[in-house]
């Protein structure tokens, strides 16, 4: 698998977390962030046994490859 590191959050504390990965050959991304674990946000959730729910914040966006290919053509 070759990962390629997308970007940490410029505003965490300690520099470690939230990250942004991106698999060049799965073409999927890997997100490490903070576990969620309040039982209202995931009830309203369908998710699979095999499945997990990590949360981010929204200045992390900036990393996704789609977003910026998007700032570079505004008119799209």
């Amino acid at each position: 698998m070759a990962l390629i590191k997308l970007g940490k959050d410029p505003e965490s504390p300690s520099g470690g977390s939230p990250t942004i990965y991106l698999d060049s050959e799965k073409d999927t991304y890997l997100v490490q962030g903070w576990k969620v674990e309040d039982a209202a946000h995931l009830q309203q959730m369908d998710i699979p046994g095999h499945e997990s729910v990590v949360e981010i914040p929204r200045r992390m966006v900036q990393f996704f490859l789609e977003v910026k290919q998007d700032d570079a053509h505004p008119d799209v």
